[in-house]
């Protein structure tokens, strides 16, 4: 009677399922711990580059165990296989993230007026191991420019107090943390910065936002400013807050005048 090997289970395979499993599990501890505070954010990004690490190492992991599967029909197909399948999944946001680095230009603070950005006073709570702020170079005003078009400043058609009340809604819908509460507009003179921090998107890493409204003549000018505390690529997330958040102050006023108030 012919006796066949006994064919072996590799080890390899099972390496991959269970640390592609792991890198999944902490990648949502982590997320969640950060989200409800209870991991600072430079701990966050290290884990989070401990996390693609792991699912990197598990991809190679199942390569290995593929090539003894192919080469000596080792058993072990299903463990390589979902262990494969969860590091793809895990590096999947990383992959998108690489996608935006190379897409979006390398820039960190993103303002309407980048001739005169307005001051972020909320930067007296960034610390020695956050971005340092600077004034933007000539290069990098070109670049915002040729990459942004759309972050501009607004000008209504409407008296100063109405504009910041619109602005004071929007905040308050997106639920910023606010540095200090709105003063009454009639106490600002003509003139008010509010101050905030605002989350990026997905990762809610912190973002310094400063927010003008200024009496002119017969309107009111609206600018702002976006800066990345972490991070030397902000992915294009404060182009897109400065955008978005206009946009729907667009939409607040238009509700509240009319489309004829935005310019």
């Amino acid at each position: 009677m012919t006796e066949y090997p006994e064919r072996r289970t590799t080890r390899a395979a099972g390496w991959a399922r269970r640390t592609a499993a792991f890198s999944a599990v902490l990648l949502i501890c982590v997320w969640v711990g950060h989200h409800f505070g209870l991991v600072e954010h430079l701990a966050y990004l290290w884990v989070l580059a401990i996390v693609a690490l792991l699912a990197a190492v598990a991809l190679i992991f199942a390569g290995f165990a593929f090539s003894k599967l192919w080469q000596y029909g080792d058993l072990g197909g299903r463990d390589l296989t979902v262990g494969a399948m969860i590091a793809l999944l895990v590096l999947a946001p990383y992959g998108v993230a690489a996608y935006w680095i190379a897409t979006y230009p390398p820039l960190r603070d993103i303002a309407t007026d980048t001739d005169d950005p307005l001051l972020l006073t909320t930067a007296a709570e960034r610390t020695p191991d956050m971005n340092a702020l600077t004034e933007p170079t000539p290069g990098e005003r070109r670049l915002q420019d040729e990459t942004y078009p759309l972050v501009a400043g607004r000008r209504y058609d409407l008296p100063f107090d109405a504009v910041v009340d619109a602005v004071a809604a929007v905040l308050q819908r997106r639920g910023w943390r606010l540095a200090a509460p709105i003063p009454p507009a009639d106490e600002a003179s003509g003139e008010l910065v509010i101050a905030a921090v605002a989350p990026s998107f997905v990762l809610e890493l912190p973002a310094d936002v400063a927010i003008r409204v200024v009496s002119e003549d017969d309107a009111t000018l609206v600018d702002m400013r976006s800066a990345s505390r972490y991070g030397r690529h902000d992915l294009g997330d404060n182009a897109a807050r400065i955008v978005e958040f206009l946009a729907e102050l667009d939409q607040q006023i238009n509700g509240q005048i009319g489309p004829d108030a935005a310019q």
